[in-house]
């Protein structure tokens, strides 16, 4: 079995090695996440910043090894491409955000950017304990409304696989190329604007 590449990212100035070594792999190990390191990377997850401290996330955690019906549940509402190696994560997710200030029931125009902040987090943690995590954009949200029942002014955000790096040759050969490519970003001078003197 070939090691799984760490495939850290080269930049043009120094981030912390958490940073530089995260990224979504679709190779997972069958090693399952016990439950302690799961609660380490939800802790993450809820201690990320927010607007106006409305923390408006929420998760749906469904680990493979607890036999119950949440996994297949996620699982069958992710798109095919995803279901394809998706299936093998020890772990699959449901991101939500509740879209409404709690105080006022005033639309939160920001709840999807903090929801995004706190996978962030959680993704950095899982980085520090040697785990990976893979948000998907792919899923189906009004199957994921349908099969837990969703409340009025929740709505789903991403779909995200979490456990220990696999072997990229299990992979199918069209995603087995993609994890063993270069990663690749756009360059500051694309995204940095106004009084930026790069």
């Amino acid at each position: 079995m070939s090691e799984p590449s760490t495939k850290a990212a080269v930049t043009r100035y120094p981030v912390h090695a958490l940073i530089r070594d995260r990224w979504s792999p679709r190779a997972f190990a069958s090693r399952a996440v016990d439950r302690e390191t799961l609660g380490s990377l939800l802790e993450a997850a809820r201690w990320a910043a927010s607007c106006n401290n409305e923390q408006p996330w929420s998760f749906i955690v469904a680990r493979k090894e607890d036999g119950g019906v949440a996994f297949e549940q996620i699982l069958r509402c992710l798109v095919p491409g995803n279901q394809t190696w998706a299936q093998t994560a020890p772990v699959l997710m449901i991101s939500l955000a509740r879209t409404t200030f709690a105080a006022n029931g005033k639309p939160n125009q920001h709840a999807f950017h903090d929801v995004g902040a706190a996978t962030a987090q959680l993704a950095l943690q899982a980085t520090s304990l040697g785990l990976s995590v893979h948000p998907m954009a792919g899923v189906d949200r009004d199957c994921i409304r349908a099969e837990f029942s969703l409340p009025e002014g929740i709505e789903v955000v991403a779909a995200i696989a979490v456990g220990w790096p696999g072997d990229p040759e299990a992979l199918p050969e069209r995603y087995r190329e993609r994890e063993k490519g270069n990663r690749e970003r756009k360059s500051l001078d694309e995204m940095v604007f106004g009084g930026w003197g790069g």
